[in-house]
């Protein structure tokens, strides 16, 4: 990778985006969610070096020491914005490509927007979503993972990497986003590692579910053959891939 100055890039992001980039926050996603409300335009990007109170999904935390990793809110106005799944959908393929393009890895998602590498977790995605609008947060472990984590680049660090990671994303999300619903769907499933593998799903009503994950259905629910026969449809969960 080459040696990137974070401030050069102040002047290189794509047009049509809005990139904040700031020392330290609360949370991208509540900052960005508030700016939102407050009229901010589709195509509205919040970037921190560090987050004190940063979540991922189901309420978990995610933190990282300052500078290593890409912590990212992506704001959406316009075309299907009540399918929040749609747009996560496209930001984790966007990182996905991304991390190809500057790393040289492209990890495999597990559902429904984790990025893996090796089986070991590299991204998260949560959107949260208002009236009208979607905000989409990600986390990549660019330059430091915790324990059982993987990470893009563990041997350097500093916030040029995530920087230039976000760069890249997000010519790809104006690439994805004029794509028709089925057109990325099917790009999503052909790139799911979660489909064909063995899994258990910790419901969050405290069931554990096993069976097989056979496909996606249209409103991107993981449709798992049980091994009773039956098919579920699992709309909430945590999904854990088991080795055959």
């Amino acid at each position: 990778m080459a040696d990137i100055d974070a401030n050069s890039l102040q002047g290189a992001w794509p047009e049509g985006w809005t990139v904040t980039h700031v020392a330290e926050t609360g949370s991208t996603n509540a900052d960005l969610l508030s700016l939102a409300h407050e009229g901010a335009p589709h195509h509205s990007v919040l970037v921190a070096d560090y987050q004190t109170t940063g979540r991922g999904r189901l309420d978990r935390t995610w933190e990282a020491p300052p500078g290593t990793n890409l912590l990212v809110s992506i704001l959406f106005r316009g075309h299907d914005v009540g399918s929040a799944h749609h747009f996560t959908h496209i930001v984790g393929l966007a990182a996905r490509s991304a991390c190809g393009s500057l790393f040289g890895v492209l990890p495999d998602i597990k559902w429904p927007n984790d990025l893996l590498l090796d089986g070991a977790k590299v991204a998260g995605v949560l959107a949260q979503a208002g009236t009208d609008f979607v905000v989409v947060g990600i986390g990549v472990n660019v330059h430091w993972a915790p324990a059982g984590a993987a990470c893009l680049a563990p041997n350097t660090t500093n916030s040029r990497g995530a920087l230039e990671l976000l760069r890249r994303m997000l010519p790809d999300v104006d690439r994805l986003e004029a794509l028709p619903s089925s057109a990325l769907r099917d790009e999503y499933v052909r790139h799911l590692s979660t489909i064909g593998c063995r899994v258990r799903v910790e419901m969050t009503d405290g069931r554990l579910l096993e069976g097989v994950a056979v496909g996606v259905d249209t409103d991107a629910r993981l449709e798992v053959r049980l091994d009773s026969g039956a098919v579920v449809n699992i709309e909430v969960g945590d999904v854990i891939h088991l080795r055959t």
